[in-house]
């Protein structure tokens, strides 16, 4: 690796999702409900988080590691009428870190688990870290999107136009 240094990053997971899809749901990931559940050891770790009303989440896509680092570019969501994009321009799971990010309503905490709904992971993913979503540095108002996400966005209100 030309210019950066390679090195051994060692990351343990703090817990895991349950939710109970083994492959992607026929509803929009928005909609799903999932538990974290986190290492018990961890619990006073989340002390006050059910305060936030939105988490980021930050989980390791163990399930697409065969394909890690395996495209550079894709069609979003391979649909062949949308340009293609560079897999750091997307929010693909074939990345070369599979590293997986989503912001997500926090709905509850139990002790060590925590509900939370739009979690776009599948059961058995571990979670690596959890951060509470700011409402000042977090939300950039002035924030854009390319043109062919807006239109993915689109096709994806169409199919379920009940959804956020």
């Amino acid at each position: 690796m030309t210019g950066v240094e390679s090195r051994e990053l060692v990351v343990r997971p703090i817990g895991i999702v349950r939710n109970g899809y083994h492959e992607k749901p026929a509803t929009p990931w928005e909609e799903t409900i999932s538990e974290i559940v986190v290492d018990e050891a961890l619990t006073e770790a989340l002390f006050r988080i059910e305060e936030y009303s939105h988490i980021h989440i930050i989980f390791w896509l163990d399930q697409a590691e065969s394909q890690r680092g395996r495209y550079l570019r894709l069609h979003p969501e391979r649909r062949e009428e949308l340009p293609e994009a560079g897999i750091f321009a997307l929010r693909a799971m074939f990345r070369p870190n599979p590293i997986g990010l989503t912001s997500v309503k926090l709905l509850g905490r139990q002790a060590n688990i925590l509900q939370v709904q739009g979690l776009d992971a599948l059961d058995g993913t571990p979670v690596l870290d959890l951060k509470p979503y700011l409402t000042r540095g977090d939300c950039w108002p002035e924030a854009t999107v390319p043109w062919w996400i807006l239109q993915l966005w689109a096709m994806h209100d169409a199919r379920h136009p009940e959804s956020p």
